[in-house]
């Protein structure tokens, strides 16, 4: 997927965030446009026969982007890391739905780039989302991160360009936050017991 750059998409931002409706005139097809193609980039990496489809998880973005008027929007890479932020909940919201009648056991996931792997798929993901968060209280930009490459479906050069670092530290942060996050999982899979914090391991 690539960060389209339609006119004056931050300008547009801002005037709406202010009230401007002609403006959200304007942004609807470009941000509706954008929010398809981050579903797309998720879904892509699921395994077929998935409950929530690509158009509507972009339906649902989009409607939460539209009750975000008074968010102060600052740019275009705001936008898209509200956007991955948005996919993240409405996946583990409509994934905590469907568990809440079926609470099953023998969870077995492994991070790789099309988290979660094996097992479960609904208690894989939400494993992930509780790791996730812990992630997000040790090391907030490692949290970023995986949100945007793995919620938000964006390369390690869209993911520089969102968080205003450079790509290195992107797979840097990547490499070391799925090496941690995978203990995580491994943790909760087999039950155990999460150590004090300070004797958890160093990112």
């Amino acid at each position: 997927m690539q960060l389209a750059a339609p006119p004056n998409v931050t300008g547009l931002l801002k005037a709406w965030s202010g009230g401007n409706a002609d403006a959200l005139d304007q942004l609807i097809p470009v941000v509706y446009n954008e929010l398809h193609k981050i579903a797309r980039a998720y879904m892509r990496r699921q395994r077929p026969g998935q409950t929530l489809q690509t158009t509507a998880l972009a339906n649902e973005a989009y409607l939460r982007l539209v009750g975000a008027q008074r968010l102060d929007w600052k740019d275009r890479a705001h936008f898209f890391a509200v956007a991955a932020q948005m996919m993240r909940r409405i996946l583990v919201d409509a994934t905590r739905a469907r568990c809440a009648a079926k609470r099953q056991a023998g969870l077995r996931v492994t991070f790789t780039d099309r988290l979660p792997a094996r097992g479960d798929e609904d208690a894989g993901l939400l494993a992930l989302d509780d790791a996730l968060s812990d992630l997000a209280k040790r090391d907030p930009r490692k949290a970023r991160v995986v949100e945007l490459r793995y919620f938000g479906g964006l390369s390690v050069e869209e993911t520089a360009e969102v968080l205003k670092i450079s790509a290195q530290s992107v797979m840097r942060d990547w490499k070391l936050s799925k090496a941690w996050l995978a203990r995580e999982l491994l943790r909760n899979e087999n039950n155990e017991p999460r150590p004090l914090e300070r004797d958890r391991e160093a990112l």
